[in-house]
């Protein structure tokens, strides 16, 4: 088991440690490849920093408490996403060609372009907005990024009998490994190679698991006997009947929707090439047609991985019978301990822990960019060059890592906070911009800030459990908009 773990864990660190050789060792290429990425690398890239060590430890451990009413979470979560993406990922591309921006905050900050804000004072609060934006995405980055450290931890707890800090200190020394060589290039590639040995090792679970217990027929009846396991919706609802039901869904959604607030998953879409790989194309249809592309790709992967995912979720229930006192984000490398042979059980662990470093690796750039382009002064990135930069990037994976090892809140708990956090307060921004909507930077700052003091008051509450806090987060974001709209209409008619 060692043996076949350190094998395929070793293709994938070479994998993105090859991007070397192709890296320009500059800070557009550093953060965001050039903008020549391939739409099938976009995709899976993606996806698989989207899911990763959520989807292997974080969701598996939730469908194993909760059963059949998990289907709502991928049904809800994929929908919301979708519709998100079908307007908003080829106009970040856009503004981010346009802007000549390399990171998240800085596109949100100069959608327009920096002659497009206000002068003087207005570029001073621009600034700001970048900052703020930047700050935040590293508070909450940083938590995510512990949070995939903790999984790969568990991971190595249960599959090689490691002390529990083992796992995250060797993500950690992988992630500053490969991310200090090549930047988001290596990102990418590590990230496309384990998300086809993800869904390769997922699906033999779920054949050898179902097969165990006699098939799907077999199965359904012996989950029947779990008491609320096969329920379609939990017991409380924050509305009875189908209203209940529907809000319940609907909160899904705008967690799915929440996926343009997170800097770690849409810097994949900016770094994506242009048809004619100049980088430079305007046609809007041609990048429409890349972006198609990544999409169909990023689509495919996700529901077929998920809907596996969920099944693997439910069978372990069958097989690890104590709930009661088992923790549940474990259900996934103890079931494959108990069902595959040594040599197998290696290339989950090795899939599972390659996941969280697809994410961890991804979180830890976007936290790098965070201080060094919009946090910090530009003058001070600009004179080191990418050294600073990749200083910034090993600094943080050791913040990362700290974190992971005092953390106590559960990898589902802290991804959802992270999640929910980030959606909050950038997401409404970012859609208000797409349809050419012009908030003043003023209007930004308090959008933002907002959006995420709401979620996180709804969350520290309880209230997450009636309807998922990114609702009433999102919803505050555009209510700050729509003030600004009417006290413009009102400011007009009384000057006229």
């Amino acid at each position: 088991m060692i043996l076949s773990f350190s094998l395929f864990l070793s293709l994938f660190v070479a994998v993105g440690l090859s991007s070397f050789f192709f890296s320009q060792k500059n800070k557009r290429d550093y953060y965001l490849a050039s903008g020549e990425v391939q739409p099938f690398l976009v995709g899976l890239s993606a996806v698989a920093t989207n899911n990763s060590g959520y989807m292997f430890v974080g969701l598996i451990g939730y469908v194993y408490a909760v059963g059949l009413q998990s289907i709502w979470l991928m049904v809800g979560w994929i929908a919301g996403d979708f519709i998100a993406s079908a307007f908003v990922h080829h106009r970040l591309k856009a503004a981010t060609l346009s802007s000549g921006e390399v990171s998240y905050a800085g596109v949100l900050s100069n959608w327009y372009g920096r002659q497009g804000n206000e002068r003087k004072a207005g570029e001073n609060t621009q600034a700001n907005l970048q900052r703020v934006i930047g700050i935040l995405s590293l508070l909450f980055l940083l938590a995510y990024a512990a949070a995939q450290l903790v999984a790969g931890a568990k991971a190595l707890q249960v599959l090689l009998d490691a002390p529990a800090w083992t796992g995250a200190v060797i993500g950690a020394v992988l992630v500053a490994l490969y991310c200090f060589v090549g930047g988001i290039r290596a990102s990418i590639w590590t990230d496309a190679a384990q998300s086809l040995v993800m869904i390769f090792a997922m699906a033999l679970l779920f054949w050898v698991a179902l097969n165990g217990m006699g098939g799907i027929e077999a199965s359904i009846e012996k989950m029947n006997h779990i008491d609320g396991f096969l329920d379609w919706f939990p017991s409380e609802l924050l509305l009875p009947g189908a209203a209940g039901a529907i809000l319940f869904v609907l909160g899904w959604m705008f967690a799915g929707f929440s996926v343009i607030g997170q800097p770690h998953v849409m810097v994949r879409f900016m770094t994506l090439s242009s048809d004619d790989n100049s980088g430079h194309n305007t046609s809007s249809q041609s990048r429409f047609t890349n972006m198609a592309r990544a999409r169909f790709w990023y689509y495919l992967w996700f529901i077929l991985f998920w809907s596996i995912a969920t099944g693997v979720g439910m069978l372990s229930r069958l097989y690890l019978t104590d709930a009661a006192s088992f923790d549940s984000e474990l259900a996934l490398p103890t079931l494959a301990q108990q069902l595959l042979s040594p040599y197998l059980v290696g290339l989950i662990l090795a899939g599972l822990f390659a996941a969280t470093l697809s994410t961890a690796d991804s979180l830890v750039l976007g936290c790098s960019a965070a201080i060094s382009h919009d946090i910090l002064p530009h003058n001070i990135e600009n004179t080191q060059s990418t050294v600073f930069i990749k200083l910034t990037t090993v600094a943080v994976t050791g913040l990362a890592l700290l974190w992971a090892l005092v953390n106590s809140t559960s990898v589902f708990d802290l991804v959802i906070l992270a999640w929910s956090g980030l959606g909050s307060a950038f997401g409404p921004l970012l859609i208000v911009l797409c349809f050419n909507g012009r908030p003043t930077q003023t209007t930004s700052i308090v959008m933002v800030l907002s959006g995420i003091a709401v979620a996180l008051l709804w969350r520290y509450y309880d209230l997450h459990n009636l309807v998922y806090e990114g609702v009433p987060g999102m919803l505050m974001g555009f209510i700050i908009y729509g003030m600004q709209k009417v006290s413009g209409k009102f400011t007009i008619q009384a000057t006229s």
